[in-house]
């Protein structure tokens, strides 16, 4: 089918993210960052707080590929702190450090327990987390209370460069991202977390008439350039050209995505790829993640309960698979990374509620080198999406362009959306 023919529309940029944020927290000199890693830390231990009230002192959860216990992940986010900051006795030299450098113990040692042996996540396999004796929730609080102070303490003596403040920058973007983890986590088991402007910003419906943004030739830059902090597959940057091309000027809502379940679509093997069909099957999936169709409508769940879709809403909880096959349905595309970030410029294009599949692998930029933390990118340059903006769930600090998020393509259960070109 065809989409409604729409005119491109002047559209005031939405008030749906600022993007500026993101580019000052790369920059955030040692004043600023003392109060943005407490400012991580509260909402770290409030998350936390939410997962106790739900499912008790236990803290335990489904061993799922998607989920890591709450007690993993708190002293998890404690121990990547010390490891890279109190621990390191080349932390000054950022990205220039030897990952390999002896390290000195672990402060839980003195209780007689091995915190590498539990918290290094590249040594210790997702689905032995379960079996291992973590630390009781007071205990790793107390942990976590002592890093934090450590810190801080070695941040006020730290030189004010880039290479000075690069592992406190990464510490604080860490934590981010696990607090955003966690936000995933409470939807998965059905838990509210406790975050009204999270939810509202998720919700946030956009014009009913889909609008779309016609965006010129030319040249655009991808990657991260200037001083500051950036993770190590944003560098490498280059200009690269663009043909013109029309893309949404916001996400795709429900409203335009469900007709593609309701006309049977969905069920016509099509307009699903060979891995999407094979997505579908494994999954037994007869309409995205966390929907249910009622003789009123559809209904979502969402923070422990059922309630009525914001139609225009941007559709959320879907795979790359969903996403590709919409797109073959409606005869439209998924944009590249590139025409994403050229689309981005433009007035009228609003993002940040939803992360956004695209057509790009993840992979790295000419003249790649990792940095100290080998873990963060080299091993997932495997051909997996490039998910690109940011999430109602994602911290302001992390709100970037350049940043590049990615997730195998059958995850939904991160707040994963997309939008779409003209063909």
């Amino acid at each position: 089918m065809q989409m409604e023919d729409v005119p491109f529309m002047d559209l005031k940029p939405g008030p749906i993210v600022d993007a500026n944020a993101g580019e000052l927290a790369r920059t955030l000199d040692k004043a600023a960052l003392t109060r943005a890693l407490q400012d991580s830390r509260r909402r770290t231990l409030a998350l936390f707080r939410a997962c106790e009230a739900a499912l008790g002192p236990d803290l335990r959860v489904p061993q799922l590929p998607e989920l890591n216990l709450p007690l993993w992940e708190l002293g998890h986010i404690g121990w990547f702190a010390d490891w890279w900051i109190a621990r390191n006795p080349q932390r000054s030299r950022g990205t220039a450090a030897d990952p390999a450098a002896p390290r000195t113990r672990a402060r839980q040692a003195r209780r007689g327990i091995d915190a590498d042996a539990l918290y290094n996540s590249s040594e210790v396999p997702h689905h032995s987390r379960w079996q291992l004796p973590l630390p009781d929730a007071d205990a790793t609080r107390a942990d976590l209370a002592e890093s934090l102070a450590e810190t801080l303490a070695l941040l006020s003596q730290a030189p004010e460069t880039d290479e000075g403040l690069y592992f406190f920058r990464l510490a604080l973007f860490h934590e981010d991202m696990h607090a955003e983890a966690a936000v995933y986590m409470a939807q998965t088991l059905g838990i509210d977390p406790g975050e009204p402007d999270t939810a509202a910003r998720l919700d946030a419906p956009g014009p009913r008439k889909p609008a779309q943004i016609g965006v010129p030739a030319g040249v655009v830059t991808v990657g991260h350039t200037g001083p500051g902090f950036a993770f190590d597959n944003e560098l490498g940057p280059g200009l690269k050209a663009v043909e013109a091309f029309d893309i949404d000027a916001r996400p795709v809502s429900w409203a335009q995505f469900l007709p593609f379940v309701d006309s049977g679509a969905w069920s016509q093997p099509r307009f699903w790829s060979e891995a999407g069909r094979a997505w579908r099957q494994a999954s037994g999936a007869q309409a995205p993640r966390h929907l249910r169709r009622t003789p009123q409508g559809w209904q979502q769940w969402c923070r422990g309960r059922w309630r009525e879709l914001e139609m225009d809403a941007p559709a959320r909880h879907l795979t790359h698979f969903e996403a590709q096959a919409w797109c073959a349905w409606a005869e439209r595309r998924l944009p590249t990374e590139t025409e994403w970030l050229a689309a981005s410029l433009q007035p009228g294009f609003e993002w940040g509620q939803v992360w956004e599949w695209t057509d790009s692998a993840f992979g790295p930029f000419p003249g790649f080198e990792p940095h100290p933390y080998r873990d963060y990118s080299q091993p997932w340059f495997d051909g997996r999406p490039v998910l690109k903006g940011a999430s109602a769930a994602t911290s302001a600090r992390l709100v970037h362009r350049q940043y590049r998020n990615y997730f195998t393509p059958e995850r939904n259960d991160l707040f994963s959306g997309f939008r779409s070109v003209a063909v």
